[in-house]
């Protein structure tokens, strides 16, 4: 099987910039801001995943937030978070993977799942697709280099709320987040997040002034359609002096499989199943972190077996 970007690269399909992170302090340093455009992330994993389109919302959503939390929680720059939602909706589980240096991987249960549009509102149902009865957990490594999970019960399944609640409940941070994912003509048209976390010592008038500015704000959907990521870093922060880092840092999805590692993955099966695989004219494996196809020849099976004494010694 081809693999999806092999006839459709996202990057030449749909003309978007390179995914990037900015960010900033305000409110004399204690107020700490961090936002994506994650637009050609996001498209990237829709194609790659064939996903649905309140699946790539709610994917999208994610891979924002775990490049957020990668940079606010990473302690090196290649520290990796990992966020997995489980909800009780037909989406399934999300898993999303961040690293501080701007890489970031994903996939769902179900990506072909998909609800109507809310009548209420007229919006995506992710929190419906998600579910709202489930867990919340985040890994990510100790500076003494063990992992450590935490995980809070799903508040609406929409990601922003749940994210806020984790970071308010295991990290002991009052944070403000914002996920957002627009989606025009069949394709991702623009997709990203802000994170503002209020430091120990912010005053009472910088926390106010910031809960205004949100709350003026409206959805960060519209803000990221009418305004560049810096204006939308701006908006949050008016009267509060924002600082930003002179540098964007770039993002992109980018997972960690390889088709070494594809083949080793048969090593997990016994010699008479590797043999049927040689004998039925090789084997697909599948990344399900990208959806990316490796065909393992029945010559490179055999090899395994060839290794595999040299590699156990």
């Amino acid at each position: 099987m081809t693999s999806p970007l092999e006839t459709a690269h996202p990057f030449a399909a749909t003309g978007l910039p390179a995914s990037f992170i900015l960010r900033g302090t305000a409110g004399e340093g204690l107020l700490r801001l961090v936002a994506v455009d994650s637009s050609a992330v996001v498209e990237e994993a829709r194609l790659r995943h064939q996903l649905s389109k309140t699946a790539t919302a709610a994917l999208g959503r994610s891979l924002s937030a775990a490049l957020l939390l990668a940079v606010v929680l990473g302690k090196k720059p290649d520290s990796r978070v990992t966020l997995r939602i489980q909800g009780d909706g037909p989406l399934g589980w999300i898993v999303a993977e961040g690293s501080a240096d701007g890489r970031v991987r994903g996939y769902v249960r179900e990506p072909g799942a998909d609800l109507p549009i809310r009548a209420s509102d007229g919006k995506l149902d992710v929190g419906g697709l998600v579910g709202n009865e489930g867990e919340l957990a985040l890994t990510r490594l100790l500076d003494n280099g063990d992992p450590y999970t935490g995980s809070v019960p799903l508040v609406s399944g929409e990601i922003a709320e749940d994210v806020a609640a984790y970071l308010a409940a295991s990290e002991q941070i009052a944070s403000a987040v914002l996920l957002g994912v627009y989606e025009e003509g069949g394709r991702v048209a623009r997709s990203g997040g802000l994170l503002v976390q209020v430091m120990p010592g912010a005053s009472e008038d910088a926390l106010a002034q910031v809960e205004a500015n949100i709350r003026a704000m409206g959805t960060i959907t519209d803000n990221l359609r009418q305004h560049t990521l810096l204006e939308v870093m701006e908006r949050a922060a008016e009267g509060l002096h924002l600082q930003v880092a002179a540098q964007a840092q770039s993002a992109r999805f980018q997972c960690r499989c390889s088709r070494e590692k594809a083949k080793s993955s048969l090593l997990y099966f016994g010699s008479s199943e590797r043999q049927e695989m040689m004998d039925d004219g090789g084997q697909e494996v599948v990344c399900h972190w990208c959806n990316e196809h490796y065909q393992i020849t029945p010559g490179e099976i055999a090899a395994l077996d060839q290794d595999q004494p040299r590699a156990q010694a």
